[in-house]
C-alpha cells in the first residue's frame, strides 16, 4: 500500500506535464518565439567565429557601405567596421545582461516574496511595503539614477538592471506562498517537525514554480529592454564594447545617411523582446493549473 501511495503523485504528475506540453505546442506564437530565441542565442554564440571580420576590424575603404552591396553583408559603420560582426557581439552582451539580470532578480525576488508570504505578520508587511515603495519609482528613472553612480561595465549594468526588476517577482511569489502555506501538505510538514527552510524550499516553492518561470521569462525581455534604454542614453555599456543599445545611440547622427546602422540593432531588440514575451505568454497558458482537467 505504501508503494502504491508513493506512486500515485508521480502517476498524476506525468499526465499533467503532458497536458502542459500539449498546450504549449498549440501556442504558435510561443513556438515561434522559442525558435527565434534559439537562433539569437546560437547566432551570437557561434556567429562571430563564422564570419571573416571581427567587431573591431576597421575597413577604411568601405566606410558606410550599404547592406548587400559589398564585402560586408549587412553593411559597415562610420569607421568601416562590419555591422553583422558588431551586431552579433552586441547580441552576446545584451543577451548576457538579460539572462544574468533575470537570474539575479528572480532569486532575490523569490527570497523576499517567500519570506514575506510564509511568515506574514509585521515582517511580511515591512517587506511588501518596501516592495511597494520601490515600485512607486518609475523604472527608467530609478535605473538611470542607479547607473549614474556606478562605473559602466557589463557586470555593473547587470546588477543595476537586476536591482530594478525583482519587485514583480517578489509580489508574485508572496501571493503564491501565502496561498499555499495553509494547505494540508504544508501543515502536515509542520506537524512532522520540518524546519521553515525545508517547508519553504521543498514544499511551497516547488508548487509555485509555474508563475516564477513565467515571471523569469518575461524578466529577460524586460532586462534586454532596460539595458538598451540605459545604453542608448549613454549610461550603459560603453564603446568599443558593443551592445544593441549603444549601437542605436551611435547611429543617431547617421539616420538620414546610413539608416541601416539603426535599423538592424532596433530589429534585433524588437525580435528578442517580442520573442521572450511570446514565450512567456505560452508558458503562462501551458502552466496554468486552472486549465488542467480534473
Amino acid at each position: 500500500m505504501s508503494d502504491l501511495a508513493a506512486a500515485l503523485p508521480a502517476a498524476r504528475e506525468k499526465p499533467r506535464r503532458s497536458r502542459a506540453l500539449r498546450r504549449f505546442l498549440r501556442h504558435r506564437l510561443a513556438i515561434l518565439g522559442a525558435i527565434v530565441i534559439a537562433v539569437l542565442v546560437l547566432g551570437t554564440a557561434f556567429g562571430p567565429h563564422l564570419i571573416p571580420y571581427d567587431d573591431l576590424h576597421i575597413d577604411i575603404r568601405h566606410r558606410f557601405q550599404a547592406p548587400f552591396l559589398g564585402p560586408h553583408i549587412l553593411g559597415s559603420d562610420q569607421l568601416g567596421r562590419d555591422l553583422l560582426a558588431r551586431l552579433l557581439m552586441a547580441g552576446r552582451v545584451s543577451l548576457t545582461v538579460g539572462f544574468s539580470a533575470m537570474a539575479l532578480s528572480t532569486v532575490f525576488g523569490t527570497l523576499i516574496g517567500a519570506t514575506a508570504g510564509y511568515y506574514g505578520g509585521w515582517l511580511g508587511t515591512v517587506l511588501m511595503r518596501f516592495v511597494d515603495a520601490v515600485l512607486c519609482f518609475p523604472t527608467i528613472f530609478l535605473l538611470l539614477a542607479l547607473a549614474a553612480f556606478v562605473q559602466p561595465s557589463v557586470l555593473s549594468i547587470t546588477l543595476v538592471v537586476a536591482a530594478t526588476a525583482w519587485m514583480e517577482v517578489a509580489r508574485v511569489v508572496e501571493g503564491q506562498v501565502r496561498a499555499l502555506r495553509d494547505r494540508d501538505f504544508a501543515l502536515a510538514a509542520q506537524v512532522l517537525g520540518a524546519s521553515d527552510t525545508w517547508i519553504v524550499f521543498r514544499e511551497l516553492l516547488p508548487n509555485a514554480i509555474a508563475p516564477i518561470v513565467v515571471a523569469a521569462t518575461l524578466n529577460v525581455a524586460r532586462a534586454i529592454l532596460l539595458e538598451s534604454y540605459v545604453s542608448f542614453l549613454g549610461y550603459g555599456i560603453q564603446p568599443p564594447v558593443p551592445s544593441w543599445g549603444n549601437m542605436l545611440e551611435n547611429a543617431q547622427e547617421y539616420l538620414s545617411t546610413a539608416p541601416w546602422l539603426a535599423i538592424f540593432p532596433g530589429l534585433a531588440i524588437t525580435l528578442a523582446v517580442t520573442s521572450f514575451n511570446f514565450l512567456g505568454d505560452g508558458l503562462r497558458d501551458a502552466l496554468d493549473p486552472r486549465l488542467d482537467i480534473a
